[in-house]
């Protein structure tokens, strides 16, 4: 009886995949794609992507300088681009983001939720501050422009969104906990959704990157004792085979939201501690209990005090950054100012 159920349920798993695999696949030629947080890391690097598929194309930032320089790179590829400034955790700005991004490029057929900021340090120096700003940016605005692109998409019966959640909303690692719980809501929200809006033909896919080589450790944002903590960060996100090109996760994304896929776990670390945490929760929960004691930083140092990556850049040597700075470069992480050089040593 077992055998014969377990076959009943292999010729099920592969005739679903067989019926997945014949799907057509999405095309972004001629669509019209928002991308969130589309000036710098990971979603200029989508963009380009997007550009050289043939789709048009609206990102937005907050930042009015690192916007023009991506804007300028992006109309080099000979498609439309839209530009435009907006902090994705003010709702009225979104509708005016959303409406300009319209007129320019007309009805939005696929949105890309990739705004994100990421706050590192221990648990005991964050403040209610720094979780209300993680769920405000990483839940509340993809909730905005959902919120907005949606009725035009289940009205037309077709529609794509993607959001940009975390590894981190898989599996809460210590000493990112705000990032962690805004992201978990992303995750949570995203599933849901696409639950409920499959039947207008709209498909959400969830995507959870783990270390990204994006150049995001010049920007990321440190509490406690922060050249420890930049330490650690910084490394784990510039390793080869640990953490992922911004290029490689780029087509991943963009291949997963062409399937329709439901959810994507990039990178090999990602994909491990998602099956270990599914399977041995009480197991995971010792480990990262047993790298937070023995691995990260203790609180102290400058406490609540917040710096940038940059500023601590002389707490590693730099052949250790050397390909996440490269990226930073490539990806316009950089910003129009010159980057600081680098603080004196720790003695």
């Amino acid at each position: 009886m077992s055998r014969t159920l377990l076959a009943a349920a292999a010729l099920g798993v592969g005739g679903y995949l067989a019926y997945r695999a014949a799907q057509p696949r999405y095309r972004f030629r001629d669509r019209h794609v928002v991308v969130t947080g589309g000036s710098r890391g990971l979603g200029l690097v989508l963009a380009r992507h997007l550009m050289r598929l043939g789709a048009r194309l609206t990102i937005c930032s907050r930042d009015a300088d690192e916007l023009a320089r991506a804007e300028a790179e992006l109309r080099e590829f000979g498609r439309p681009v839209v530009a435009i400034e907006c902090d994705v955790t003010d709702r009225e700005r979104v509708r005016e983001f959303l409406a300009v991004a319209r007129r320019s490029n007309g009805p939005v057929d696929v949105l890309v939720n990739n705004a994100g900021t990421i706050r590192v340090g221990p648990a005991e120096e964050m403040t209610p501050a720094d979780f209300e700003q993680s769920l405000r940016t990483h839940f509340w605005g993809p909730l905005y422009t959902t919120l907005e692109v949606l009725p035009e998409m289940t009205a037309r019966r077709a529609g794509r969104i993607v959001n940009v959640a975390s590894i981190g909303g898989k599996v809460a690692f210590p000493h990112l906990l705000p990032y962690s719980t805004g992201k978990f809501a992303l995750v949570g929200f995203s599933t849901g959704l696409r639950a409920e809006v499959a039947r207008y033909g709209v498909a959400v896919t969830t995507v959870c990157p783990g270390p990204l080589r994006t150049g995001c450790h010049l920007n990321a944002e440190f509490k406690g004792r922060h050249r420890e903590e930049y330490r650690w960060f910084a490394a784990n996100s510039a390793v080869p085979g640990w953490s992922t090109s911004a290029e490689s996760a780029a087509q991943s994304i963009l291949a997963a939201c062409s399937r329709g896929d439901a959810e994507v776990v990039i990178g090999l670390p990602a994909k491990a501690a998602v099956a270990a945490h599914a399977l041995c929760p009480n197991l995971t929960a010792d480990v990262l209990a047993c790298l937070n004691r023995r691995v990260l930083p203790a609180p102290g140092g400058p406490g609540p005090e917040v710096t940038r990556g940059r500023d601590n850049r002389a707490a590693l040597p730099a052949w250790v950054t050397t390909l996440a700075d490269r990226a930073a470069a490539r990806n316009n992480e950089l910003h129009a100012a010159a980057v600081p050089p680098p603080l004196p040593a720790d003695s």
